[in-house]
């Protein structure tokens, strides 16, 4: 097939960018109350444990779902399925405005958590289809940056609305925007050779890398792989710490340095800041080694271990002397954990045919969920208990590089699945 290192045509960069807003508008949605919860919390009396289970079934749900949208957008691709998780998301999104204790919310986010555990698996299924492998974790790396952006935009809206015009009317209006998000989805979302703007290079561009039949494949075939246990394991002990960040960051600095609504902004915006450059940084790392001809396994392997190194010292934030210098070392360990997803998010469509890769996703996706209901139900015993961050970010720290011990344990020659084996194995 033709193969144009600079294809007429950008298209892809586009749905790119709309994946890109997708993300943002995830972020926001979920973070709106991990914003408000040291106000809400003052409020209607919420205890550490009720706001944790809050999170956990937060959890719950996101892992399940994982697991339902990463079969469905097998079946049905990622038009109709990034659709229909930002419909079922608003919705859990609007629902929060009619509640006030910690089990009204851990009940109404059921929906929001669903809806939302869609948002990668979309995401990683359109640029498959998008991408040719040596751009794929650039355009992950870009757009999984969109929850950085979202972090970002969060704390300087939401206060912001919630202060003019009431803490509900900051769900009602965040939540209004998915749906221009939507529409606008459902009007320019085609498969490349389906969109009447992509260009004849840019269609051969994408679809350098060998095309591939697409097969059902059973659990059962995928749980006999060890690049799937890869994965897995490296995602149950990642996500926890990237969901202990967004759900207890504006708690830990209000209770260590007693920043309030209104000072939020400035500390997570330079954390979330921070994250987005590591987000791309990482995605670019092991591109660029890529291209120059470096193979999968070292490049993506080197760029994560760079990663992992950025967030060892988040376990001293603890005891950081002054509220900026705890920003510094969380936004490092939020960098590398970017950084870190760009490059494990890229391992499906790296080593998997892309019939499968909505499935390992979701399996992945469950295990992060898991290991975050873990880390939920955690903090909220050691903050009710000790009342320090100290035990959690010292977990923190070395999550990264012991997750990358048991990948290279576990597949250190990154090699991809064998498409015949798991062809027969699907029959």
């Amino acid at each position: 097939m033709a193969d144009a290192s600079r294809p007429r045509g950008r298209i892809r960069w586009i749905v790119c960018a709309l994946i890109f807003a997708a993300v943002v508008l995830s972020y926001v949605d979920r973070l709106v109350l991990s914003v408000l919860k040291p106000s809400l919390q003052a409020e209607f009396g919420w205890t550490e444990p009720g706001y944790a289970d809050i999170a956990f079934w937060f959890q719950a749900a996101y892992g399940v779902g994982y697991l339902l949208f990463g079969r469905f957008i097998d079946k049905v691709g990622a038009k109709i399925g990034y659709a229909v998780a930002v419909g079922i998301w608003t919705l859990g999104h609007f629902a929060q405005t009619l509640v006030t204790s910690t089990m009204g919310f851990a009940i109404a986010r059921l929906p929001l958590a669903l809806g939302e555990s869609g948002t990668f698996p979309a995401a990683i299924a359109a640029a498959a289809e998008w991408f040719p492998k040596r751009e794929r974790a650039l355009a992950i790396g870009i757009f999984n940056a969109g929850g950085n952006i979202g972090a970002l935009v969060t704390p300087l809206v939401v206060p912001a609305i919630a202060l003019a015009m009431g803490w509900r009317a900051a769900f009602w209006i965040t939540g209004a925007v998915n749906i221009i998000w939507l529409v606008a989805w459902l009007a320019f979302y085609r498969r490349p050779r389906e969109h009447a703007m992509t260009t004849v290079e840019e269609v051969a561009y994408i679809e350098s890398d060998s095309p591939i039949e697409q097969k059902p494949i059973p659990y059962r075939a995928l749980f006999q792989l060890k690049q799937t246990w890869a994965y897995i394991i490296g995602r149950f002990l990642i996500d926890p710490v990237w969901w202990m960040f967004l759900f207890w960051l504006p708690d830990f600095f209000s209770r260590r340095y007693g920043v309030d609504l209104k000072g939020f902004g400035p500390p997570l915006i330079a954390v979330y800041l921070l994250a987005d450059i590591g987000s791309i940084a990482g995605g670019y790392a092991s591109s660029r080694m890529l291209g120059k001809g470096y193979s999968a396994n070292r490049s993506r392997k080197l760029a994560m271990l760079g990663c992992a190194f950025l967030a060892v010292p988040v376990a001293f934030a603890q005891q950081a002397p002054g509220l900026w210098i705890a920003v510094l070392l969380i936004g490092l360990a939020c960098a590398g954990h970017q950084g870190f997803s760009s490059n494990i998010y890229a391992m499906p469509a790296d080593l998997f045919p892309r019939w499968a890769q909505g499935s390992i996703i979701g399996l992945g996706g469950f295990a992060g969920a898991a290991g975050g209901m873990l880390m939920a139900k955690y903090a909220g015993y050691v903050l009710d208990s000790v009342g320090s961050y100290t035990p959690i970010f010292a977990f923190c720290g070395i999550a990264y590089l012991l997750a990358l011990a048991v990948y290279h344990f576990i597949n250190p020659t990154y090699a991809p699945v064998s498409t015949e084996g798991l062809a027969r194995d699907a029959a």
